[in-house]
């Protein structure tokens, strides 16, 4: 699976990219059928704390899944995310048979 990272309005540390790497690598067990993961991490231009917003999409031929959520931290939204795709991805697998 091919993993782009794509981060607007701030250049993030190693530290950031290599915890996106580690958690979308993990959605692999869920589907082989996963062809690449788009992740897209910007900054909304805002008062509020939680302007950071986490979007993830799987690519999986014929059905692609997608997670787009605002929070505080970049680290909690990852987390936050990728558990969500989890979900969808178990999901998706039992409606496949």
């Amino acid at each position: 699976m091919k993993i782009n990272i794509q981060t607007l309005d701030f250049s993030p540390k190693q530290d950031l990219l290599d915890l996106v790497n580690e958690k979308v690598e993990k959605l692999e067990r869920y589907s082989d059928r996963i062809v690449e993961s788009r992740v897209v991490l910007r900054v909304e231009k805002s008062e509020k704390r939680d302007n950071k917003i986490c979007e993830i999409r799987v690519v999986i031929p014929g059905n692609d899944l997608f997670v787009s959520k605002k929070f505080e931290s970049f680290e909690e939204g990852i987390h936050k995310v990728t558990d969500t795709l989890q979900r969808q991805l178990k999901e998706w697998k039992e409606k496949q048979g």
